[in-house]
């Protein structure tokens, strides 16, 4: 990731530095423009509500038909992610593996 030092942009990992463009500066997005709304939680306390919903799975806890649900690759790059569910009406949370 670069960051900017005045006129200059500098590589956080190598040092690398290239001149500023400040016509390219609206293709950037800086961290603190940018929205959580995308952002996927899957740690056990995370807040699902507002996230996607899934209709087309079964709570096994109460049998309710809707959950949000997260993505997040657990395995390697040529694997699929994995949801994590929670259920709208209890609140169990389980995971499916596709």
């Amino acid at each position: 990731m670069m960051h900017a030092d005045g006129d200059v942009m500098v590589c956080s990992s190598c040092g690398h530095e290239q001149r500023r463009d400040e016509d390219a500066a609206e293709q950037f997005v800086s961290t603190e423009a940018q929205s959580t709304d995308d952002v996927i939680e899957t740690e056990e306390g995370a807040n699902f509500e507002g996230k996607p919903t899934a209709d087309d799975v079964v709570c096994e806890e109460c049998g309710h038909t809707k959950a949000w649900y997260t993505i997040k690759q657990t395995g390697s790059a040529d694997e699929p992610p994995t949801r994590f569910f929670k259920c709208q009406e209890c609140g169990y949370r389980w995971r499916e593996y596709n």
